[in-house]
């Protein structure tokens, strides 16, 4: 039995909440049960130094959480003066994923930033922050087509969506929310678009090692569980 109750294949309640923040090209508040990330859009007419005159664009992320989104007050990075290597390493990830959906290209010389904050922590801030960030870059490029820069369709190939599986109680579950990630035996990421193409699989073994059959089952879960949000994202934006 799940802490929470929930079958192996079932998700936390899914939200996606557009247009939360007045002053972003493109906003999306994303729950996935308890954890809540706001997903903020930013354009800038403009592409870092090594992108100038190539004729692409960029698209980046940043990641963070407000000092209270877990139980304990965290100290701003701001304040250490230096950002940890697991905010580092989420960002980027987040920053790949949304690029793989992403004609460069066709954006033009043009840099769109995602910014992810997590307002409130429970397991799967990474994974709920790139599903959020793709309907917030959605409806950034949505804002760019009404000012007829850019078709949205000519630049955003496809959906992705990211979701959290692992081993829990011997048993491979979707979703982890912080008390089975915390005591999960596996934990993993998967990253993958809506037509079903792979864009990035994290996984460890906290004790004992997996399996192939065991990868195998925690690679179904992932699909599934992302072909729902993949449609959720779509019921969004209809």
């Amino acid at each position: 039995m799940r802490p929470s109750g929930r079958k192996l294949d079932q998700m936390r309640a899914v939200s996606f909440e557009r247009g939360f923040s007045k002053h972003a090209e493109g906003s999306c508040l994303v729950r996935f049960g308890d954890t809540h990330v706001l997903c903020t859009a930013s354009l800038e007419e403009r592409v870092p130094p090594w992108l100038r005159n190539g004729g692409k664009g960029w698209v980046t992320a940043e990641y963070g959480m407000l000092p209270r989104a877990t139980g304990d007050r965290m100290r701003r990075e701001a304040s250490a003066g230096k950002q940890g290597g697991r905010t580092q390493e989420i960002q980027r990830l987040i920053g790949r994923s949304l690029r793989a959906v992403v004609d460069l290209e066709a954006l033009g010389e043009r840099q769109i930033t995602i910014d992810c904050d997590v307002i409130q922590a429970d397991g799967g801030t990474r994974t709920a922050g790139i599903t959020g960030a793709w309907v917030a870059l959605h409806d950034c490029l949505k804002w760019m087509e009404a000012r007829s820069m850019v078709k949205v369709d000519r630049v955003l190939k496809d959906h992705v969506a990211a979701v959290s599986c692992g081993i829990f109680a011997g048993q491979s579950v979707l979703d982890l929310d912080y008390l089975e990630d915390s005591a999960a035996e596996t934990d993993s990421n998967f990253v993958m678009t809506g037509s079903g193409g792979i864009v990035e699989i994290q996984g460890t073994a906290e004790g004992v090692p997996f399996s192939q059959e065991q990868f195998l089952e925690l690679m179904l879960l992932a699909r599934s569980g992302i072909s729902g949000l993949v449609q959720m994202q779509k019921d969004t934006i209809a």
